[in-house]
């Protein structure tokens, strides 16, 4: 393994200053080699061929599993940049979000800190696995962001409330049926629609919460080191910390404690509590709330009236989703 610290790009998930090449150079400065992904670049591979003892990666929640996996896999310390536009893990971890390159001082005497992760279906995540209405919110934001549509999270909070669907789950032999069921790596304050900070990183277990409203105000939760979670089908849509994927059933989650190898800055506190609340799916305005709550109220009354079957699209799309 060579001594040298490794520090991967995204510049799809900065938007602000400094762009990607500003924060490269200022990377370069401070001795550590830097790679700005490109189209096709897989960043888990760049980041495990690097050898690197100390491995970086400047982006948002979704671009941060793949290298910590490979710092996993090595042994090598893990730094993350904030770099993206939620930046929960960073706020978590008690970075500054606003200041990318105060973070480079990480690779240089930063502070160890030992943290948890998840794992699910062989993937690592860094801050939860969602599955239901969540869920559907952030696949079908990433359908409308593909397509180029202007108010790609309206839409897309608008079409989850319409098609709102219900889990009929089993939960290590319990049966469960929800709408909404999140597993969190820890404990997350939790408001509304809104998921907020994480007190600790490093208590050993993952958080599962499960409401049965679409527009979730009371939630069921348990924690334990470990989940199963099985699903009628053989796939199912999900979100690892904010980003869209279709996983094998059934699920399989579990909490490595204190696994990985956290980098933070000297100065950062222990216990930081930073920032106010925030959440990994998109958030939406007062008007998109009000719009969602009335059509999920809506739809609600319709249940209630009639028997629930499944609307076209979803019997294609869940023909789509069978394996072949």
């Amino acid at each position: 393994m060579r001594t040298h610290p490794f520090l991967l790009i995204n510049p799809r998930s900065g938007g602000g200053t400094p762009g990607a090449g500003e924060l490269a150079a200022a990377a370069r400065e401070h001795g550590i080699e830097t790679h700005v992904l490109g189209p096709g670049d897989d960043p888990g591979q760049l980041a495990l061929r690097s050898g690197a003892g100390i491995l970086g990666v400047a982006g948002g929640d979704g671009s941060l599993a793949a290298v910590a996996a490979a710092a996993l896999e090595t042994g090598a310390a893990f730094v993350c940049v904030p770099f993206g536009t939620r930046n929960h893990f960073a706020r978590d971890a008690g970075l500054d979000r606003d200041d990318p390159v105060a973070a480079l001082a990480a690779f240089r005497g930063g502070r160890e800190r030992r943290i948890d992760v998840g794992r699910v279906a062989g993937r690592l995540f860094l801050n939860n696995v969602s599955l239901g209405s969540y869920a559907g919110l952030v696949h079908r934001r990433e359908h409308h962001r593909r397509r180029g549509e202007a108010l790609a999270r309206a839409r897309a909070l608008l079409a989850a409330a319409r098609r709102p669907g219900r889990l009929h789950a089993r939960v290590d032999g319990r049966a469960i049926d929800a709408r909404v069921l999140l597993v969190g790596n820890n404990h997350y304050e939790l408001d509304l629609f809104t998921l907020g900070e994480r007190p600790r990183l490093d208590a050993g277990e993952l958080e599962l919460r499960t409401a049965a409203g679409w527009w979730p105000t009371a939630w069921e939760e348990r924690t334990a080191r470990s989940f199963r979670i099985e699903l009628p089908g053989a796939r199912v849509a999900a979100a690892i910390d904010g980003e869209p994927e279709l996983l094998e059933l059934p699920l399989e989650l579990e909490s490595l404690h204190r696994a990985l190898r956290l980098l933070v800055p000297e100065r950062t506190p222990d216990n930081p509590t930073i920032g106010g609340a925030m959440h990994d799916n998109p958030r939406a305005t007062e008007t998109e709330q009000e719009l969602a709550q009335e059509q999920a109220r809506q739809r609600e009354e319709e249940s209630m009236r009639y028997p629930e079957h499944p609307e076209p699209d979803e019997q294609a799309e869940r023909a789509h989703s069978e394996p072949d």
